[in-house]
């Protein structure tokens, strides 16, 4: 019996670093950006400077869109055509896009051969999970993406909850807004929304809260970690120093990367994050 070959579809919020969508061999859809009416695609049209610049000049202009299932399901038909047997498809938070829906719009184009997969997150909270999308036959793969997913905590803080708020992707977490301006959040994705985690005072204590939370979300395990930023490299840096110095040995991998212009028209200039991926449950 021939082993079935499996194809990996997700999207460009997974913020993945190239050499690892090329190893992985992962067919990567963009989202799509609009920066004053005029449109683009993420990664390819649109960069993060892009839009850390036009929502640093206030132009509010800053708008975001799924691919359309016609686009999707052509993509998975090409894959199909070319050999595969099956197809994982993983996309950010169903709760945060509508990418999720148009993927399951594209798969009834093709029944059986597309088993479509919500991250419940997005960056590298999806990335990962993308990138253990593999098994035997679909359904194991399928399955190791949705056992990513649970061994997997995305952790960010924002300077302001502005851009999450007119976007209307703040969830839960709108209960902070009052008094925003004299707090400092740290948010993760809870069940694919995004919540407070944490309330401190200062930026500089944010960062520092982002590594205990991290490093508590670790636990005893071997990890793998994904730090994301928008228009702050510095502060990247010196996140990737702290858990690199906390977790020590324990820390397998470490990607930093920025994130891209459709999270980061929401989440705004100076946003970082870590993302935890366990490889076990111990």
């Amino acid at each position: 019996m021939p082993v079935m070959s499996i194809a990996v579809v997700t999207d460009s919020t997974a913020y993945l670093p190239a050499e690892l969508i090329a190893a992985g061999g992962l067919t990567v859809v963009p989202l799509g950006v609009a920066i004053d009416g005029v449109e683009g695609r993420e990664g390819l049209d649109v960069s993060p400077d892009d839009v850390a610049r036009a929502l640093g000049a206030r132009r509010l202009a800053v708008t975001t869109s799924r691919p359309s299932p016609a686009e999707l399901s052509t993509v998975y038909g090409k894959l199909l055509a070319a050999g595969a047997t099956g197809i994982v498809s993983v996309h950010l938070s169903a709760k945060l896009s509508g990418t999720y829906d148009a993927a399951v719009l594209a798969a009834a184009d093709h029944p059986g051969l597309v088993e479509v997969v919500d991250s419940l997150s997005t960056g590298m909270g999806l990335g990962f999970p993308a990138l253990h999308a593999r098994g035997e036959d679909l359904a194991a793969a399928r399955a190791a993406a949705l056992a990513a997913v649970a061994r997997t905590t995305t952790l960010f803080y924002v300077d302001t909850l502005e851009y999450l708020r007119r976007g209307g992707r703040i969830g839960a977490a709108s209960a902070l807004l009052g008094t925003a301006l004299s707090v400092k959040p740290i948010l993760h994705m809870a069940d694919g929304e995004i919540v407070v985690r944490d309330k401190v005072r200062t930026a500089t204590r944010a960062m520092g809260r982002l590594v205990d939370l991290a490093v508590e979300a670790a636990g005893e395990s071997d990890v793998d970690i994904a730090v994301h930023h928008l228009a702050a490299p510095g502060r990247a840096t010196e996140l990737t120093a702290a858990l690199t110095d906390r977790l020590g040995v324990r820390m397998k991998a470490c990607y930093q990367t920025e994130i891209g212009a459709a999270v980061g028209a929401h989440a705004g200039p100076g946003l970082v994050s870590v993302v935890v991926h366990n490889r076990s449950t111990a």
